[in-house]
């Protein structure tokens, strides 16, 4: 027991349920449901994944020992590591990395993708467990803490995510206290959960308000372990912002500077939300160099990029469920304590990504598609269709009740079949998680598309020519005239399709690498 890990612990008897991170393998058996902390790549377990991932590997047990996983959002490496290993028969309900995506578009783990909002309280609700024969409970939630109070409740780290969920319907839960991590007490503001039809609003008419619980209360007889890790959080340092990144923000500062000007924004604009990425990092990047002061975030995940507002005073508070920051973030979060700890809360998912919070704070949410198409639908996670990446994480939950819902992408991505690229922009989005009921702005390095009060005729020429990219706008418009042609004979104008044209585009690049067309007349 190291001095610094009995210093963190303040509830001596759990002292005494120390184990080794071996000693807890033969509690785990294949099929089991399982809960980690932990919300984008920070806060997870980390030595009892890896200590059942050598374990996996040296006994040959490949395909032999898997379970069904449950994390707020994604996990760090350890998760990937599993998913090499198939190690993961079900997942839900978001997730980053190759091996992990890899392993569910191969059909070897199955994906259950939700809204961050609603995967912790489905889980009370017993939906993800009902399957089970012997009870509807997790069987166990593996959380990581930075310390433990006198009472024995849990002190997490840079995430809450949905432990406090996963914890209330857990058999059993394993602690991993991280002494690598200094200690985060005083940064959390925890609402555990309460089922209808009793359950009251959340009481936050501020970002700065809190309701009191620093830390996740746990049945002392529920933990049959406490495991010390000594690994960190590693989390990639952020990519510098390019040209095109740049344009895009620059278009939405624009934006907002009209705004303000008309009377719809006050100066210091609304609660930011902003997702994660190179883009998103550009914008708020490119806010801290704006006129803008006083600003306000009630957002998910807040990234390295968000730092230099609390130094430069241009952010008055910041809430969030997860810190995502890179080693050196980290270190200058700490290094400044006094200055953050006093600007940053870290909430429950269910409450940082809570819609009526955040359409009663009136919340601008920034979030990046894969695509959308002409009227305004957005697809956020099947290229083509059928081919899941990440999954659809919290955007949802901000874009359909924020203030202003504004989605951002490159007019076309990279690709090395087409010196152009794969266009953002498509007749019909080859899925939709996002419809246009819910979006109010598109905005490329190209330009803006304000859609608000426009029917879905009206949006199509902004979003072609103010988003597509150039090599596509004759395209698009070509397509949108045989729409109107052809729905003009059926009466059917409202949102005019081609049926059998909407989708030539994906098609094309599927077989031809590419998705501009020689012509429309084109057959597969």
């Amino acid at each position: 027991m190291s001095a610094i890990l009995k210093q963190r612990v303040r509830y001596a008897p759990y002292l005494k349920k120390l184990r080794t991170p071996e000693e807890c393998i033969p509690l785990f058996k294949d099929g089991q449901y399982l809960g980690w902390s932990g919300f984008t790549g920070v806060g997870a377990p980390k030595v009892i994944p890896t200590a059942l991932a050598d374990h996996v590997e040296k006994n040959n047990l490949k395909g032999k020992l898997g379970f069904n996983l449950f994390v707020g959002a994604s996990a760090g490496p350890e998760e990937s590591r599993w998913a090499d290993l198939n190690m993961i028969h079900r997942r839900a309900p978001h997730q980053v990395g190759k091996p992990i995506s890899k392993a569910i578009n191969e059909d070897r783990t199955k994906f259950f993708d939700k809204h961050l909002s609603m995967f912790p309280q489905d889980l009370t609700y017993g939906y993800y467990t009902r399957f089970k024969k012997e009870n509807d409970l997790l069987d166990y939630t593996i959380i990581e803490a930075t310390a433990i109070t006198e009472d024995g409740s849990i002190i997490p780290g840079p995430a809450v995510g949905g432990s406090p969920e996963m914890i209330s319907v857990s058999d059993k839960v394993i602690i991993e206290v991280n002494t690598a991590t200094p200690s985060f007490e005083g940064l959390h503001d925890i609402d555990m959960p309460i089922n209808p039809p009793h359950r009251p609003p959340y009481p936050y008419m501020s970002v700065d308000q809190k309701n009191g619980l620093t830390s996740i209360p746990v049945d002392p007889s529920k933990v049959v372990a406490i495991v010390e890790s000594t690994t960190p959080d590693n989390v990639p340092n952020p990519t510098a912002p390019d040209e095109m990144s740049r344009k895009i923000a620059g278009h939405l500062i624009e934006f907002f500077e009209q705004e303000v000007k008309a009377g719809r924004l006050p100066e210091n604009l609304h609660p930011l939300q902003s997702g994660i990425g190179n883009v998103a990092n550009a914008i708020i990047e490119g806010l801290e160099q704006s006129s803008f002061k006083h600003m306000t975030v009630w957002t998910e995940v807040m990234q390295d990029s968000f730092l230099p507002y609390f130094e430069s005073g241009k952010i008055d508070y910041a809430t969030s469920t997860s810190i995502r920051l890179s080693q050196d973030g980290f270190k200058k979060f700490f290094d400044n304590w006094d200055l953050f700890s006093s600007k940053v809360c870290l909430r429950s998912q269910v409450v940082s990504n809570s819609p009526e919070i955040i359409r009663r704070l009136g919340v601008i949410a920034m979030n990046t598609p894969v695509e959308f198409d002409i009227y305004g639908h957005a697809n956020s996670t099947n290229v083509n269709g059928s081919r899941m990446l990440n999954g659809l994480g919290g955007s949802a939950d901000f874009l359909r009740n924020a203030k202003l819902s504004i989605m951002h992408t490159p007019a076309a991505r990279k690709s090395k079949t087409d010196p152009t690229g794969i266009s953002c922009v498509v007749p019909f989005s080859s899925h939709i998680d996002q419809t246009e009921h819910d979006l109010d702005v598109f905005v490329t390095d190209y330009g803006l598309a304000d859609l608000r009060g426009l029917a879905p005729k009206e949006r199509v020429p902004l979003i072609i020519n103010n988003c597509a990219h150039p090599d596509y706008r004759a395209q698009l418009n070509e397509y949108y005239d045989r729409a109107l042609f052809h729905c003009k004979k059926t009466k059917s104008l409202h949102e005019p399709h081609v049926l059998k044209d909407a989708f030539k585009m994906h098609i094309n690049l599927e077989e031809n690498g590419t998705m501009k067309l020689d012509n429309w007349d084109v057959k597969f």
